[in-house]
């Protein structure tokens, strides 16, 4: 089977998805997950979740490549992207996916500074005299 490809999206980060039958090794950025991700476990499991829902663990080999955000956001981009290919790779998975919740984009970004204010919200602090 040719490769599949799915973009994933959160906050800034982007994550670019190829999925394909396999033995199930997951590459991100060149550099396999652990590396990428080092000791941060919840984290991995979030980027996993797709494939432990439909049990396609040891099945798809992935190749990924993120860019912008920070590494958090890459992950839950990752898991978006992740979760777009197996759709695409079998359509029965959208059924386990979708009620999960791993098919929504998380659209929610920064807001914008307003002026007048310190950040987004906080204004400066009120003196009565």
């Amino acid at each position: 089977m040719s490769k599949i490809y799915a973009t994933g999206k959160r906050k800034s980060a982007i994550a670019k998805v190829w999925l394909k039958s396999g033995s199930g090794k997951l590459s991100v950025n060149g550099v396999s997950l652990d590396e990428w991700l080092g000791g941060l476990e919840a984290v991995k499991m979030r980027v996993t979740q797709p494939l432990s829902v439909t049990k396609q663990l040891k099945s798809v080999d992935i190749i990924a490549t993120t860019l912008g955000g920070g590494y958090s956001a890459q992950a839950d981009a990752l898991k978006h992207g992740i979760s777009k290919a197996l759709v695409l790779f079998d359509g029965d998975f959208r059924a386990v996916l979708k009620p999960k919740g791993l098919l929504t984009r998380d659209s929610r970004v920064v807001e914008r500074k307003k002026c007048g204010r310190r950040k987004a919200r906080r204004s400066p602090q009120f003196s009565k005299r």
